[in-house]
């Protein structure tokens, strides 16, 4: 069983930046992918990105059209954890931020949640203008 627990939620202001780690416990160490979503207050769950590995290789991350050029994906493969580096934020990106995990096959949709079967418990962050 894979557990993910998301943390470095807060609240910055406008143009600053966060970064969001998923910690990620149990068998995660074949083929994996490790998407990130947010739920906007008041709004649909949407993607933000996504990152898949084989092993100890790690393919290069995906981006939604929102966030690429802003955010940007990385893994730490000893410490079995994902970051999120958010940079020029936006009030917009306000969000509770999850993390999401699958093993990787080719028919899996990484840009949709429900093709995920692990959740982290998510992390607010709070952009003010």
């Amino acid at each position: 069983q894979v557990q993910l627990v998301e943390s470095g939620g807060g609240l910055v202001q406008a143009g600053g930046s966060l970064r969001l780690s998923c910690a990620a416990s149990g068998r995660t160490d074949s083929t994996y992918a490790l998407g990130w979503f947010r739920q906007p207050p008041g709004k649909e769950r949407e993607f933000v990105g996504v990152i898949w590995w084989s092993g100890v290789y790690t393919y290069a991350p995906g981006y939604a059209d929102s966030v690429k050029g802003r955010f940007t994906i990385s893994r730490d493969n000893p410490k079995n954890t994902v970051y999120l580096q958010m940079n020029s934020l936006k009030p917009e990106d306000t969000a509770v931020y999850y993390c999401a995990a699958t093993p990787y096959r080719s028919t899996k949709r990484l840009n949709i949640g429900a093709d995920y079967d692990h959740w982290g418990q998510g992390t607010q962050v709070t952009v003010s203008s």
